[in-house]
């Protein structure tokens, strides 16, 4: 706040308004060395409003150029753009975490390009799969929210001096190089129009898109959580084993804890977004229902956000993968996730794929009820039989042979997304 009361200052004494001196030593006693928070806090206790509690000690300290400070604005022009050079800082420190977490995923992909696993829909064996191509996915999809942020920022980081209403009448005939000024001081952009406030559909945004990017986060635990299952454990989050505690009363667990902290934390932000769009309505030129809100929801996604993303690198940078897991996982259907591989192989040979998909459909259901080996089923199927060889179903049946052009997508992702890391930094 003393910061953009000096700027302010600033613009007004190259506009002519106040002395340069004025600005100068207003300037100078703009600092936490001069302006106590105790006097302020006092002096708060007493008017019950925070923006005149700073201006009033300010003006203490500045003594006869104290009658130059906070000329022509309303709180509202120092608030906002307090808040404005708060989130800008906010959302470097966001994007350098982001940059970090795209990093560790595009080497988790390149690192794991080769190795083949269970891919899975609606909770079931689907077709077989290459993790890397997770890893692949969700780094593109890091790379998209830093580049949304960039974005976002432009249009979230400007402060105003627009006065009481918007009309500027208390800044004089220069009031739009005093606002123009003020934000170059302060290294932000001035919002091309406001009215009291700054309209908080740019707040929205930006709590929207943290919250979008904790949605992300929230898919990336559960996926590690799930394919930490007992049952599953694919991969695994880091885990101290010589003290780590899993559970009080069972010492054999080691539970996903941190996984699910950060599914918990999106729960929390993406309720935030909903008061962060409550917040765009407001009455007339300006009411206060968006400052108690907002007091609790900027900050408050900010620091939950931070505490997902700093928890996530920890969770990559220790992850643990278990191949002969995948592998096991893969053969427990007994081949029936290569039925797509076999219907495909049928068509090649002139069957017509509807009627492909249906007898390669029976034979499935008929593996699957007897809990026999797919290989077995399709080798004693007479139809089957007469389109393919022995040898052109093992081929078929080989999960190896089935994983399309995803080696490839990996490869182009982690171009993409390096070139993008490194025009970046």
């Amino acid at each position: 706040m003393l910061e953009v009361e000096a700027a302010l200052a600033k613009a007004h004494a190259e506009v002519g308004n106040i002395p340069k001196e004025a600005a100068e030593y207003i300037s100078k006693m703009a600092t936490i060395k001069h302006v106590k928070l105790e006097r302020v806090n006092e002096i708060e206790k007493e008017i019950k409003h925070e923006t005149m509690a700073v201006v009033k000690a300010l003006t203490e300290v500045c003594g006869p150029y104290g009658k130059y400070i906070h000329l022509g604005a309303t709180s509202s022009d120092i608030l906002d753009t307090v808040m404005a050079l708060q989130l800008k800082e906010a959302i470097n420190i966001i994007e350098n975490d982001l940059i970090e977490i795209a990093h560790l995923l595009i080497d988790l992909a390149e690192k794991n390009k080769e190795t083949i696993c269970v891919g899975r829909t609606h909770g079931q064996h689907a077709v077989p799969y290459i993790l890397g191509h997770k890893f692949a996915i969700w780094a593109n999809e890091i790379k998209l929210h830093i580049e949304r942020l960039r974005q976002c920022k432009e249009r979230v980081c400007v402060g105003k001096m627009s006065g009481a209403v918007g009309t500027q009448a208390g800044f004089g005939p220069n009031a739009l190089k005093i606002q123009e000024l003020t934000m170059k001081h302060l290294d932000i952009k001035p919002a091309e129009i406001s009215s009291q406030i700054v309209p908080r559909d740019r707040l929205a945004e930006f709590v929207c898109l943290l919250a979008l990017i904790s949605s992300s986060l929230d898919k990336f635990g559960r996926e590690i959580r799930n394919l930490q299952r007992t049952e599953i454990q694919e991969l695994e989050e880091p885990f101290r084993e010589e003290v780590q505690v899993g559970s009080s009363t069972m010492p054999q667990k080691r539970n996903p804890i941190n996984s699910e902290k950060i599914c918990g934390l999106a729960k929390i932000l993406r309720s935030l977004a909903i008061a962060a769009l409550e917040n765009v309505v407001i009455e007339h030129e300006r009411d206060l229902t968006n400052s108690s809100c907002e007091r609790a929801m900027i900050p408050e996604a900010c620091i939950l956000l931070d505490e997902q993303l700093k928890t996530m690198k920890k969770i990559l940078k220790g992850l643990k993968i278990y191949p002969e897991n995948m592998e096991k996982n893969l053969n427990l259907t007994r081949g029936l996730i290569m039925s797509e591989a076999i219907m495909l192989a049928l068509v090649k040979k002139g069957l017509g794929r509807q009627e492909a998909h249906e007898i390669v459909r029976r034979c499935a259901m008929e593996a699957y009820k007897r809990k026999v080996s797919f290989l077995e089923i399709l080798k004693s199927d007479k139809i089957i039989r007469s389109y393919l060889t022995e040898e052109e179903i093992l081929e078929a049946l080989t999960p190896s042979n089935y994983i399309g052009t995803a080696k490839i997508q990996i490869e182009n992702i982690v171009k993409v997304v390096k070139k993008f890391l490194q025009i970046t930094q």
